[in-house]
């Protein structure tokens, strides 16, 4: 991971405060600013905490890029990573980070805090409300979202938009094992979704995804499964890809004002053929009965049909 925060910012932390319920920090560096809060524990979480770093100069946030880690981790130094620092400052974004944790029980393999309906989620909101009273940003509070995530941070990520689709903009599942909700509701279906599986990765992982994918994709849900043959269990060029899918759907959905976000339709978007590997706008044109990738523009279908491939391409 690239690294652009340094000494400044830790040398700037303020008194730690207490935000009803949560605890919160502040450091300013020469490039942005950084916000910290602790949400306390609940019932389907031990630890929830959350970095916000706000680009410098930007009046008024277009959306807000959350950055979920694996099972368990403490994911927040990832708004140091200076590639999405970059796509913050191009599209005027907040970057997010966490932390989650589980209590402690028997199956470590199955994370509790990821069915977000039973209080993490809420947590998650709790701290984008306490970050965005902190930063002096009100619109963070309900501004949309972009989630990226590995491994359980996309399990999240699917939750959540299954129990939140108003909310975001476009979320990816990267390579993740459990999951809690099959077909998720309409409104989910419709916000533009990215699903990575890797060709080395446990099949039990890459089984549940595709499955995930299969009976939502039926039920027209506006996703893509993306197949990175070489892969195991790592972020290997999904991030890359997941960047175009961002910007793209950002031009598509996203406005200036951070408002909500606006509703597209399949038909706007091109269909990719998971077996040849090829793609082509769907405009009027009747879905396929055979399971295809919805994939909202021409350059994102580039990028998917590159890495399932295995071909270099351009951003």
């Amino acid at each position: 991971m690239s690294r652009g925060f340094l000494t400044n910012a830790r040398c700037a932390f303020g008194l730690l405060l207490s935000l009803g319920g949560a605890h919160s920090a502040f450091a300013q560096s020469p490039d942005g600013a950084t916000f910290d809060v602790v949400v306390k524990a609940g019932a389907n979480f031990d630890k929830a905490a959350f970095r916000l770093w706000l680009p410098n100069g930007v009046r008024t946030v277009q959306g807000t890029v959350v950055l979920t880690p694996g099972s368990n981790g403490d994911g927040r130094d990832a708004v140091q990573d200076t590639v999405w620092r970059q796509f913050a400052v191009r599209h005027r974004l907040a970057l997010v980070a966490s932390q989650l944790t589980d209590k402690p029980h028997d199956q470590g393999f199955i994370e509790h805090y990821v069915e977000v309906s039973k209080g993490s989620g809420q947590a998650f909101l709790d701290g984008l409300s306490a970050l965005a009273a902190q930063s002096k940003h009100p619109e963070l509070a309900n501004a949309p979202l972009l989630l990226w995530g590995m491994s359980a941070g996309g399990q999240f990520n699917y939750e959540f938009v299954a129990w939140k689709p108003e909310r975001v903009l476009a979320f990816v599942v990267n390579k993740g094992g459990i999951y809690y909700t099959a077909l998720a509701p309409p409104p989910a279906r419709r916000v533009p979704g990215m699903l990575f599986v890797g060709g080395k990765d446990l099949e039990f992982r890459t089984n549940t995804i595709v499955g995930l994918f299969a009976v939502n994709r039926r039920a027209g849900a506006l996703w893509a499964l993306a197949n990175e043959p070489s892969a195991a269990h790592i972020v290997g060029r999904s991030r890359d890809v997941a960047l175009v899918f961002f910007e793209d759907v950002l031009g598509l959905r996203g406005s200036a004002d951070g408002t909500a976000p606006r509703a597209i339709t399949e038909r706007i978007g091109f269909i990719g053929d998971l077996k040849a590997h090829t793609f082509a706008p769907l405009g009027d044109g009747k879905v396929p009965g055979v399971p295809t990738a919805w994939l909202p523009t021409e350059r994102v279908a580039n990028a998917w049909r590159a890495m399932v491939a295995e071909q270099p391409f351009k951003r």
